[in-house]
């Protein structure tokens, strides 16, 4: 469903996968500022919310997912996967417990997969799993001038330090976006709140994750992933990785030629030096225009890239900036080609 926030005037509607919301609001760049340097708000009611009760849902979630959760005070926010049988992401959850209720945001349709995975593993279990996301909405507060009033009223807040994530009735969007914007908070887009994630380092699952993706590849190990807890399924290839062996790509952000017109779209290639027919080596996520990094993308690359070398994303010249290392996973270190310093 559309947010009402579209009504806005400058209001410019987002293309997928962020359908339903604004892509900007006559600004991007401004809002960006705004969102690095003062206060913002975003819009992402396109976010699928769930609202887990019952007295056994910590132990629960803690028993089918990567983080420790059966010790999660009320009002702390944290990050959770749900893997595969063989270690690949599934889901990506955002959630924090109310002291009667974990609520949980996902991306954008992925409510009804999550659910049926959740009802799956339910067995005698006193919990109760409802997608909620025709009443309940996300919105995010960015930047060091939020007023320090700005997330009540809110039926949950989830607080990670340099965002903070309120979820609202969806028939308040309006009504908390006015009173926000009152105080001084500028309404910003997905472009600008894209930018400054990517500029942060934030994979998004879907859109820089394949069925391939392992928590290692994506530098999720300690944000959503817990090392020293009971059995979760996929933990095998998780404590492989970390023990025994690397993962097979990592997470790099890429400083693009600015001289270039356009940004390389969701899936195309990145590959490793300067002819168009070089070898392919990973991929692009996402990308956009920062407004004082310029043209920047996530890809997912092979490990064994070396950390020096010459990049091209859908034929744009890039420059790599490490986000997951290539020696992540086992203690042993092993050399995989970097370059030597010029002597």
């Amino acid at each position: 469903m559309d947010s009402p926030l579209l009504t806005v005037p400058d209001a410019v509607a987002a293309d997928f996968p962020d359908v339903g919301v604004a892509a900007h609001y006559g600004d991007p760049f401004a809002e960006q500022r705004a969102l690095a340097e003062a206060s913002g708000l975003v819009d992402r009611s396109n976010r699928d919310v769930l609202r887990i009760g019952g007295q056994d849902r910590l132990s629960w979630l803690n028993s089918i997912s990567t983080q420790k959760l059966d010790d999660l005070a009320v009002g702390e926010a944290r990050q959770t996967l749900v893997l595969s049988p063989h270690g690949h992401v599934e889901h990506h959850l955002h959630l924090v417990d109310d002291g009667t209720y974990t609520w949980v945001h996902v991306e954008p349709g992925e409510a009804a997969s999550l659910l049926e995975f959740l009802e799956s593993m339910r067995f005698m279990m006193r919990v109760d799993s409802q997608d909620v996301s025709g009443d309940h909405a996300v919105l995010t507060l960015l930047g060091p001038r939020i007023p320090p009033d700005a997330a009540d009223g809110a039926a949950a807040v989830l607080d990670f330090g340099l965002a903070t994530d309120i979820v609202v009735g969806r028939d308040q969007v309006s009504d908390v976006a006015t009173r926000l914007r009152e105080r001084g908070v500028r309404l910003a887009g997905m472009l600008a709140h894209e930018a400054m994630r990517i500029a942060a380092h934030t994979p998004r699952f879907g859109t820089d994750t394949d069925h391939r993706t392992i928590p290692h590849e994506m530098g999720w190990i300690g944000s959503a992933v817990h090392l020293n807890k009971g059995c979760y399924r996929g933990q095998e290839t998780v404590a492989r990785v970390h023990n025994l062996g690397h993962p097979p790509r990592r997470l790099v952000l890429l400083h693009l030629d600015g001289s270039e017109d356009r940004l390389p779209s969701h899936g195309e290639p990145v590959r490793a030096g300067e002819d168009a027919d070089d070898t392919t080596v990973g991929f692009v996520g996402s990308s956009a225009r920062h407004y004082e990094l310029g043209p920047i993308a996530l890809a997912l690359i092979k490990r064994t890239v070396p950390v020096t070398a010459a990049l091209r994303a859908a034929g744009i010249s890039a420059a790599q900036e490490v986000i997951v290392s290539p020696d992540a996973g086992a203690n042993v270190k092993i050399t995989i080609g970097r370059r030597r310093a010029a002597t």
